[in-house]
């Protein structure tokens, strides 16, 4: 659980068999054109998107383009929509921003600032009540602190890493933008809403309940049409029409007490996987037709994903054994499993710029946990404030944010 540590009484696990998942192709007609953000030019616009440094390889656009969320940057490959994220591949927007690691401290109303050339904290900046994530806005330029319970958002410029004045907002326990850039979308998890919010000026446009209870996380679809969210204190899911913005799916996880956690897509957007924290593992759902999620064991607590510069493995975080398990997208399983010396409790992060290392914060331990990506030791444990959560690795490569910790297109 996210909010606070608690005793909960054994579950009885029921075997889970793993079914297949089959996907239709999305087959488009032409590629949709960038859309505008706020009252900037066009040579702004293709600036915050990183289209100078970021072009489609030749291959990609010879296959068949995907009919996007109207508005939204074009697929660069219809086969990985990660293609945007390889190693040091930043967007003109960020390159000259200062490599750190912001970690919040949901316990102590801080979010700790690593140097991740030296593994120290080099700062540490006062926020609101019980900061939950720091997000990257979708033009890149802004980090946001979710102050849950200080029911405000807190602006970090990460040229300067100076925060600015709080914005109110309610119950932000996470928040995610739309592909198109048009929208914020608030995770109000206690006030049970789904919120969507001008991206820019945070003002509230819709509000949509849910039945579900503890919405928190989400990914997009390949084509960014629809999003899947997890709702953790239900065990449910939600799909939900981006461009309506109204909730056109709900089904209960098939297993007794579900705790989905964090939500990610393949990379070629045939599945998403959820990680659940009591079933100890990832559901595997196909996102289009929404059916039965099959389920894949990782590890006790299973609770963060993060996918490689490359797009051949994820990273899945297991809190409640101190380790980390590795799946293979192209082999379908999982292939490792790292285990932290001593322990811990590895939770929410990202991954470098440069694909090398990998970040999660040690939510019961006071700490940061930086992995090598290529062997699985671990470089260093950096000691933060309590109760560490959605730490942000910034900058990394991608043309937006969808938000969350960093999940880049």
């Amino acid at each position: 659980m996210h909010r606070t540590a608690i005793t909960r009484t054994p579950i009885t696990r029921t075997p889970i068999t793993p079914t297949h998942l089959t996907r239709a192709l999305l087959v488009g007609a032409a590629l949709v054109g960038l859309a505008a953000c706020g009252t900037g030019t066009r040579s702004q616009e293709n600036e915050a998107l990183g289209t100078k440094a970021a072009r489609p390889p030749a291959k990609a656009a010879k296959q068949a383009a995907v009919q996007g969320l109207p508005g939204m940057p074009p697929v660069l490959d219809p086969k990985d929509v990660y293609a945007a994220d390889r190693p040091g591949r930043l967007s003109p927007v960020v390159k000259d921003f200062p490599s750190r690691v912001y970690v919040p401290n949901t316990n102590s109303d801080t979010v700790s600032v690593i140097d991740p050339k030296t593994y120290k904290v080099i700062e540490t900046i006062p926020v609101g009540a019980q900061p939950q994530h720091v997000v990257p806005s979708w033009d890149l330029k802004t980090l946001w602190v979710n102050n849950d319970r200080g029911n405000t958002l807190t602006p970090i410029d990460p040229r300067t890493g100076k925060a600015g004045k709080a914005v109110d907002v309610h119950d932000p326990y996470n928040l995610y933008f739309t592909p198109n850039g048009k929208y914020a979308v608030v995770m109000a998890s206690l006030d049970r809403e789904l919120v969507f919010r001008d991206a820019h000026t945070m003002k509230r446009m819709k509000t949509v309940p849910v039945s579900c209870y503890g919405v928190n996380h989400a990914d997009f679809s390949l084509d960014g049409r629809y999003f899947i969210v997890s709702c953790e204190f239900s065990g449910e899911l939600l799909k939900v029409d981006t461009e309506k913005m109204k909730v056109v799916g709900q089904q209960k996880l098939p297993f007794d007490g579900a705790m989905p956690q964090d939500v990610k897509i393949s990379p070629d957007g045939g599945k998403f996987y959820i990680a659940d924290m009591m079933a100890d593992g990832m559901w595997v759902l196909d996102g289009d037709t929404f059916g039965k999620p099959s389920f894949l064991h990782t590890g006790k607590g299973c609770h963060g994903l993060y996918v490689s510069r490359d797009s051949r493995e994820m990273y899945v975080s297991n809190r409640g054994e101190g380790t980390i398990s590795i799946f293979d997208f192209t082999e379908n399983k999982l292939t490792k499993k790292w285990h932290l010396p001593d322990g811990g409790s590895p939770d929410m992060g990202g991954v470098s710029a440069d694909g090398k290392v990998l970040w999660l914060s040690g939510r019961y331990n006071s700490e940061v946990y930086a992995v090598d990506t290529r062997t699985g030791h671990q470089l260093a444990r950096v000691k933060v404030g309590s109760g560490p959560h959605g730490l942000a690795v910034y900058p990394q490569p991608g043309r937006y944010s969808l938000g969350h910790t960093g999940i880049f297109r």
